[in-house]
């Protein structure tokens, strides 16, 4: 499988590099947790994505971030266990096989409950993996072996457990309330599953005549076809203008109803008219008023969106039509006062994507308050769980004091069907809303409750409905670990150790399984909860699919590789909770951010291939570790660098800096190792000092082993394989099982890493000159070194091997002061050093005069002919404002080379 030599291909393959070790990893199931084994217990139960689903630059962002911290900790010693599922997706699949069955010109009551059923498993096993597969495409290391689905028979089990104890508990009620109503899926949605709009609609006013004659009072609406099931009108009892009209009543236009007018506090005096119509069968407010006036409850609507025989003559029409025709009757009564146009909020359904209606109807209700009363304690008196930025503790907790009773019952078939049966045989055959039931684990135990109750000849029927996703999915973390059954796994890894998601899922989720969990297991269900920022567009804008801007990452993955997206994806995470912005070209399907990531692989690749060359076919166990007292002054600079990058990258991961993590390991590798290291060792390696050559390859040797655990985290294929060819290992070990990187304080040196930053910047500076001037690689100069500082010479002094060997530098003169009669030179500063070289006899001074004069002239016409164009208004005004910018900079950098060249050219013709 891997060669048992330490050669590298010439040129990296990502593609077959990661199908192999994802291969690997699973079938030789590297990654399943055993409760049994020691260290501590880290644990992550995946955000279980919806069955319908496919892999989405959300997906892949979030469960980087998880995989990097499971690896992190598997490395680290933990007992770790990183646990996979997805979520049945109630809506979702019904919406997917009633378009089916639209097709064929069926319905699902045409087919029956058990046949709808068996499509719907029949679906979920053709095409219910897909995302599951896409997962694996991340190189995610979850234990396979413990993979859940809510619908599965243990997870079933326990939400019918948890479902039984809220009833027994009191804490599961059946009633008649007003729910937000999806005339689309035709079922209730919870407030959550509600999207406000902001729409351009109407407000109509209309009066209502008093019954007495003596005038009328003046409402208005945004929903007119409520009017029909209108039982009242509101004022404020401390509203002069119509305290004389408490009492009496008014006749409701088109259906001739006497309704009265009352007294309430919440109509506000300074809205409207100040008289507010109530229907307290349509609309939340209008319901609390409706309870407290004792008002009745006229439900004018169907659960499909059109009205019902408590309509009038409107029955029948749909909604909106029915709108347009009230509206008109009112006029034709001359009721119609006037029609504003009115921006305001509308309550769309997430799901069905239409507006949703306040609607009556008897559905499951879960009693909230006793469950957030339990959590609110734990949050503060114990802070937990602990919110990763601080800053949503505020946001959780304002929720968890403003919650309302839940709906769990949602009018589906596919999902958890509740577990109560209705003695309909007392009903005549009917469920209704006043049919008695019983609450049972099994239909077995209600029937044998039904006859000891109603008789031997009673007959029962389950409740149609189905549980919210949202309950089962509030039991993830400790059901999928067992629960309600006192398993090893549940002992040893509940509670978990992290959630990470999204803001924007606190209330959906995060509230649910904070109250689930305490209420079941009196423990929080997870220490921390880590929320990450979105993944925007290239545009900034949130990714969505109603906008159409969504990024597919496989695209990416299969253009650059996965380990070049996960990298991008945890190197743009700076700054915990931030948004991240995916750079990205629609047209070419191509990201420069994921490009330079790709290149960074390559770099890495790159680099292990020279370090394998440079170790005499020898493994680093083989070359040893450094000694001490043998390593010469880089090979300490690139140790202490290599533990500094160690500590670090741990500080950064233990409190969650993802990003700064990544980016700390990029400059390590690329600037230290590579840039630097691999460079300054080259003539060791290739000279006669067998002695200095070993420590040479022992400490790449050491260096590279410790960067490939370092880095592997966020980049786990490349890193495997060339772990693998370095230690030339086969299978029976892989470095997802190896330690992390310990660290070494002996070895970090602050005062030597300040001194090559001194060394490194005076070669850089060397470099540019020789670069700005067109002095060949391979000439040799004499340079000079001028500081005041002694401390300052004495590391230039230091490093004088350093300097000459990469800056190509024959003689070298480290001075605390420049003789005037130096010949002709050209300058540049590091810091408080000045660096010079002597251009007699390596460069044409009049012919390099000639080049940058040429250049300069032509810079200053490229100057000359966009100052003009952007003096124009025209130009500024109507152009693409990014362009406009985009010109600015281009302005102001060639102005910045301009001022440059001058001052090269006066330093010529000083000299």
């Amino acid at each position: 499988m891997t060669k048992t030599i330490p050669e590298l291909p010439t040129k990296y393959d990502p593609f077959a590099t990661e199908a192999k070790w994802q291969k690997y990893w699973e079938e030789n199931n590297t990654f399943k947790a055993d409760p049994n084994q020691t260290g501590d217990p880290y644990c992550i139960v995946i955000p279980p994505p919806n069955v319908t689903g496919s892999l989405h630059a959300g997906h892949a962002f979030n469960n980087s971030l998880i995989d990097t911290l499971i690896r992190y900790h598997r490395m680290r010693g933990d007992n770790t266990l990183y646990l996979p599922g997805t979520d049945h997706a109630s809506i979702a699949v019904q919406t997917i096989l009633e378009r089916q069955l639209k097709a064929e010109g069926k319905s699902r009551y045409d087919i029956g409950r058990e046949k709808f059923l068996e499509r719907a498993w029949e679906w979920k096993a053709e095409s219910g993996s897909t995302i599951v597969n896409q997962l694996r495409r991340l190189g995610v290391s979850t234990d396979w072996t413990r993979e859940r689905f809510t619908l599965d028979e243990g997870l079933s089990k326990a939400v019918i457990e948890a479902f039984m104890r809220l009833y027994e508990q009191g804490l599961i009620y059946r009633g008649n309330y007003l729910v937000n109503w999806c005339p689309a899926s035709q079922s209730a949605v919870s407030d959550l599953e509600v999207e406000n709009k902001e729409v351009n609609g109407n407000l109509w006013h209309f009066r209502y005549p008093l019954t007495d004659g003596s005038g009328y009072v003046e409402v208005a609406t945004t929903r007119p076809e409520t009017m029909l099931g209108d039982t009242g009108v509101a004022v404020n009892p401390n509203d002069d203008r119509y305290k004389n009209l408490i009492g009496k009543t008014l006749t409701l236009p088109i259906m001739e109803r006497e309704i009265p007018i009352v007294a309430d506090e919440l109509v506000d005096p300074e809205f409207g008219t100040g008289c507010v119509k109530v229907t307290p069968a349509h609309d939340p407010n209008d319901f609390e008023m409706g309870k407290r006036h004792n008002l009745p409850f006229i439900n004018i609507m169907n659960k499909d969106g059109s009205l019902n025989e408590n309509a009038g003559v409107f029955v029948g029409q749909d909604r909106f039509e029915g709108r347009k025709n009230v509206v008109k009757r009112l006029e034709e009564e001359g009721v119609l006062v006037k029609i504003e146009e009115y921006s305001h909020s509308v309550p769309y359904s997430d799901r069905g994507k239409v507006p949703v209606e306040p609607l009556l109807s008897t559905q499951w209700f879960v009693k909230i308050e006793p469950l957030a009363t339990k959590t609110l304690e734990l949050l503060d008196e114990h802070n937990q769980p602990k919110f990763v930025p601080e800053r949503w503790t505020k946001v959780y907790r304002d929720w968890l004091v403003k919650i309302k009773d839940w709906c769990i019952s949602r009018q589906l078939w596919w999902g958890h069907q509740i577990p109560a049966w209705y003695a309909v045989s007392e009903t005549n055959g009917e469920i209704s809303d006043n049919t008695p039931f019983i609450v049972a684990r099994s239909e077995a135990e209600a029937l044998e409750q039904a006859k000891a109750k109603f008789g031997d000849d009673v007959k029962i029927q389950q409740d149609p409905d189905v549980l919210d996703t949202w309950f089962s999915s509030g039991l993830w973390p400790f059901s999928t670990l067992g629960w309600p059954e006192n398993t090893p796994d549940l002992a040893k890894y509940y509670p978990t150790s992290t959630l990470s998601t999204g803001f924007d899922i606190i209330f959906f989720w995060v509230a649910r399984m904070t109250m689930m969990g305490v209420h079941f297991t009196e423990k929080m269900p997870f220490e921390t909860v880590y929320i990450h920022g979105l993944m925007l567009d290239e545009n900034g804008k949130k990714q969505s699919k109603s906008l159409g801007n969504g990024i597919n990452p496989l695209l990416l993955i299969e253009k650059y590789g996965t380990d070049a997206l996960r990298y991008t994806l945890m190197r743009e995470t700076a700054g915990a909770g931030q948004d991240v912005r995916m750079d990205y070209n629609r047209e070419t399907d191509e990201s420069a951010s994921v490009e330079a990531s790709r290149n960074f692989t390559n770099k890495i690749w790159n680099a292990a291939r020279f370090v394998m060359m440079k170790l005499g076919g020898k493994t680093p166990q083989e070359l040893g570790e450094p000694e001490a007292d043998k390593l010469e002054l880089v090979d300490r600079w690139i140790l202490s660098r290599f533990y500094q990058t160690v500590q670090q990258t741990c500080d950064y991961l233990d409190n969650y800096g993802l990003g700064e993590a990544a980016k700390g390991i990029y400059e390590f590798i690329w600037g230290d190792f590579c840039d630097w290291y691999l460079e300054l060792v080259k003539s060791r390696l290739q000279g006669n000092d067998e002695n200095s050559k070993l420590v040479a390859q022992q400490t790449l040797a050491y260096v590279l082993d410790g960067i490939l655990r370092l880095l592997h985290p966020f980049m786990p294929h490349i890193t495997e394989e060339i772990w693998h060819t370095l230690n030339q290992v086969g299978e029976e070990k892989c470095l997802a099982l190896e330690s992390y990187p310990k660290l070494d304080n002996s070895l970090i040196n602050s005062d030597l890493e300040g001194e090559f930053e001194l060394l490194i910047g005076v070669i850089r500076t060397l470099r540019n000159l020789r670069a700005e001037v067109d002095i060949k690689p391979k000439v040799k100069i004499t340079a000079i070194l001028q500081s005041e500082n002694e401390k300052e010479r004495e590391i230039l002094s230091k490093g004088e091997v350093y300097i000459q060997d990469l800056a190509k530098v024959e003689k070298l003169n480290i001075t605390p002061s420049v003789d005037a009669e130096i010949g002709q030179t050209i300058a540049g500063v590091f810091g408080t050093v000045q660096v010079l070289i002597s251009l007699s006899g390596v460069v044409d001074i009049e012919a390099l005069s000639a080049r940058l004069e040429k250049k300069l002239g032509k810079l200053e016409k490229e100057i000359e002919s966009t100052k003009k164009r952007l003096s124009k208004p025209g130009f500024v005004e109507k152009a693409d404002p990014k362009f406009v910018e985009e010109t600015r900079n281009n302005l102001a950098e060639a102005e910045k080379q301009a001022e440059i060249l001058r001052d090269r050219l006066n330093q010529l013709k000083l000299n």
